[in-house]
């Protein structure tokens, strides 16, 4: 794939690249756990939500719970695509083999067009005024479903990117 080396060489040249690189150490291990507390937060609420879709604690409101948990889901995404550019420019060209990075970018594609497929579902957007009927939990169990096996895809494949 010449086109994935190149944007991975002009990645890890990059003015980011360099700085983080050149700064020491520590700023890689502090970026990585800011990475880590960034994908933690984002699948710890993508969990509940995910759950909840899936009918766990069907006596809690789809919307109180999507209240507490799309913000923090959010917030964690944020942080961990950030960290994650970031840990990326650092040595970006030693991972144009790596299968696992070729699979973790997929799954977090597929883990967004999920819940843009979610925002645009009646049942989600009339979430404030009712509760999912009968035919609509079984999509949104179907939605919940499948940005479990995104994210859970996504976070193995990116831990096992260092042991390629």
């Amino acid at each position: 794939m010449p086109g994935w080396r190149g944007l991975l060489a002009w990645i890890e040249g990059s003015a980011l690249g360099n700085a983080i690189r050149d700064s020491g150490v520590w700023t890689y291990a502090v970026i990585n756990l800011v990475h880590i507390l960034g994908v933690a937060t984002l699948f710890g609420s993508i969990l509940v939500m995910d759950l909840r879709l899936l009918g766990w604690r069907r006596e809690l409101p789809l919307a109180g719970t999507a209240a507490a948990t799309v913000p923090l889901a959010a917030a964690g995404f944020t942080v961990a695509a950030l960290s994650g550019v970031c840990l990326l420019a650092t040595n970006a060209t030693t991972y144009a083999d790596n299968p696992f990075l070729l699979i973790k970018f997929p799954a977090i594609a597929l883990g967004l067009v999920n819940v843009i497929v979610l925002s645009r579902m009646p049942a989600w957007r009339s979430r404030s005024m009712r509760e999912p009927d009968g035919r609509e939990r079984a999509q949104l169990a179907a939605i919940g479903a499948l940005s479990l096996a995104c994210w859970l895809t996504a976070i193995g494949a990116g831990r096992m990117i260092g042991y390629w």
